[in-house]
């Protein structure tokens, strides 16, 4: 038994077809590099994404920021995911060292 109110039309089913043919993937060129773009916006399963955070959890002690300054490019580096994910090793790493003495207390500026 269908759940549905109204039972399917064949003018609904047409309406419904020629929609799903307009929300396909993308078509044009443009559109298509576009989408091949959006696994960076969301990128935490990006092939640079997992590198970066091997790279910066591999990195030398009081090392992040330059270790992620050397493997990425500025525009890289001022992306969202990026920077926040740099920014969280620096504070872990900061903490840590402070903690255990081996880095000054960070000056407010």
């Amino acid at each position: 038994m269908s759940l549905r109110k109204n039972p399917m039309t064949p003018a609904r089913l047409q309406a419904n077809r020629r929609n799903s043919q307009k929300s396909t993937a993308p078509r044009t060129a443009r559109g298509k590099s576009q989408s091949r773009l959006n696994r960076l916006w969301g990128g935490g399963r990006s092939r640079l994404c997992g590198d970066l955070l091997q790279a910066l959890l591999d990195a030398p002690p009081c090392r992040v920021l330059e270790t992620a300054q050397a493997i990425l490019t500025p525009a890289q580096m001022s992306h969202p995911l990026f920077a926040d994910l740099v920014e969280v090793l620096c504070q872990a790493e900061a903490g840590v060292a402070q903690r255990y003495g081996r880095l000054p207390p960070p000056k407010d500026s």
